[in-house]
C-alpha cells in the first residue's frame, strides 16, 4: 500500500531557496520536512506541499560527485488559476529573476522548473461542444505567452 506519493524535483544546489519560493506563491502551500545528511549541512531532501499537492525536493550539490540533471519540458508544474489577477500575479512571480516566457500559457522559472499558468476559464472554452468556438479560442491562446482571460473569451465569441 502506497502511504506518500509524490513528484519529485531534482536540483543541483538550490533546491532550499526553490522550495521556499515555491511555498510563497500559492495557498495551502508550506515546508513540511527538511532532511538534511547533519545538522550543519545544506537541505537534501525537503518534502513540501504547494497548493494541497504534495512534491519533494532531492538538492544534489554539483561537487558531491552526482550526476547533474536539468529540468525538461516533459514535466512541468501546472496550476489552474480562478481569473486574470491570480494569472497575472503568478506569472510575474515565476518569470522574475531569471525565468523566461514561453506559449500557450507556459514559462520556465528562475530555477529551470516547467509551469504551466492556465486560467480556469481556458479548458471550459477548449472543451467546449461548439467546436468552431473552441477552434478560436485555441487559436487565440496559440498566439500569446501569458494567457490572457479577456482575448480568450473575445476569440471564443467571434469577436
Amino acid at each position: 500500500m502506497i502511504s506518500d506519493l509524490r513528484t519529485c524535483l531534482w536540483f543541483n544546489g538550490d533546491g532550499g531557496a526553490a522550495a521556499e519560493f515555491y511555498v510563497s506563491l500559492l495557498p495551502d502551500s508550506r515546508i513540511d520536512h527538511v532532511g538534511r545528511r547533519d545538522s550543519a549541512a545544506a537541505p537534501r531532501v525537503i518534502r513540501m506541499t504547494l497548493g494541497g499537492v504534495p512534491y519533494m525536493i532531492l538538492d544534489v550539490p554539483p561537487a558531491e560527485g552526482m550526476p547533474q540533471f536539468t529540468h525538461g519540458p516533459a514535466a512541468s508544474i501546472s496550476v489552474l488559476t480562478g481569473d486574470q489577477a491570480e494569472t497575472d500575479r503568478l506569472w510575474a512571480a515565476l518569470t522574475a529573476g531569471g525565468g523566461a516566457e514561453s506559449m500557450c500559457g507556459w514559462l520556465t522559472d528562475r530555477f529551470g522548473v516547467l509551469w504551466q499558468i492556465v486560467p480556469e476559464a481556458l479548458p471550459r472554452m477548449l472543451e467546449s461542444e461548439d467546436r468552431a468556438a473552441a477552434g478560436r479560442a485555441q487559436a487565440a491562446m496559440m498566439q500569446v505567452g501569458k494567457l490572457d482571460i479577456a482575448v480568450l473569451e473575445a476569440a471564443f465569441a467571434g469577436d
